[in-house]
């Protein structure tokens, strides 16, 4: 296992002074919301983009990432990477990644438990894994890869899932926990994904969460989920980020605030993206369940020295 001082990112190349993620709401970054954030008189926490987005050398989108990252902590997250896959990590895709983090020195990189890849085929989409010693091996030696080549940690998100395997030997959450200490990543836990798999797969949220290594979470995302149904009709929950944060998902992350300490939380809103003040208000409620939460109802935690 490589191991890193912190989760502080090396001086790179980057012009930006560091900035750490703070215990905040931060809300995911869409290019026509820059100005409305920027002339806001609430500062969001950070914001967060996907490195995808933003491998070209210039263009509209890096000035307005520039102006926003000369203001804001940044979050750095990766779909594409496929963590998951056979093939191994694609090493040119791994440059662009990393001349990204270079660029912006973000306070976090971050990317999905899943694959997306296969041979030379790529899907729109990210794709579950078993959860056996195979695959955490294969896990581990992809994500050491990663924080070899980026000289970092990066935290592993939590998926939202809709089959299980059956060829999976561990839980879920003891399949997680195995893969940060092997590799030494940190965790990023989505509550809104909890919940639908947990709904999906007819788990208990708050046994998940009971099981799940809190103390290795830097980060959680909340976002909205929408209502389907499977084919034999019952219940079928989509990770659609298109919708505000739901009241059941609001209520398990006041629970893990609650037992972990604040910790920066995104809002994440993809697909059918309202106006700024939309989002703004969702980080705000965000923002008022960290303050409850803040350095008084500490005691114990491993954030009450900071």
């Amino acid at each position: 296992m490589t191991q890193f001082a912190s989760s502080t990112p090396a001086a790179g190349n980057s012009c930006f002074p560091s900035k750490p993620l703070p215990p905040r709401a931060g809300a995911g970054l869409k290019t026509s919301h820059v100005d409305a954030i920027l002339g806001d008189d609430y500062r969001i926490g950070f914001v967060e983009v996907h490195a995808e987005n933003y491998m070209g050398d210039g263009g509209p989108a890096h000035r307005a990432l520039s102006a926003i990252r000369a203001e804001f902590p940044l979050s750095v997250h990766g779909v594409g990477l496929s963590i998951g896959s056979q093939n191994g990590i694609d090493p040119d895709h791994l440059d662009r990644l990393a001349r990204v983090v270079e660029r912006y020195e973000p306070g976090m990189v971050s990317e999905h438990l899943a694959w997306s890849s296969h041979d030379t085929g790529y899907f729109n989409d990210l794709l579950p894994l078993p959860y056996s010693q195979a695959t955490l091996d294969l896990v581990a030696g992809h994500i050491g890869q990663v924080q070899d080549r980026l000289k970092r940690p990066i935290l592993l998100e939590n998926p939202s899932t809709y089959v299980a395997f059956e060829q999976s030997t561990m839980s879920e959450t003891d399949f997680i926990r195995e893969v940060a200490r092997k590799s030494g990543c940190g965790l990023l836990l989505d509550i809104n994904n909890v919940f639908v798999s947990a709904t999906n797969h007819g788990w208990k949220p708050l046994q998940y969460l009971k099981d799940f290594p809190l103390e290795l979470v830097e980060e959680i995302h909340l976002a909205g989920h929408a209502e389907d149904t499977d084919d034999e009709g019952d219940l079928l929950l989509i990770d659609a980020h298109d919708r505000p944060v739901a009241e059941p998902v609001w209520k398990l992350y006041e629970i893990v605030v609650r037992q972990a300490g604040p910790l920066p939380t995104l809002i994440e809103w993809d697909n059918d993206v309202p106006e700024w003040p939309v989002l703004r208000r969702e980080a705000m409620l965000a923002d008022a369940i960290l303050e409850r939460m803040g350095p008084a109802s500490m005691l114990g935690s491993r954030h009450a020295a900071e």
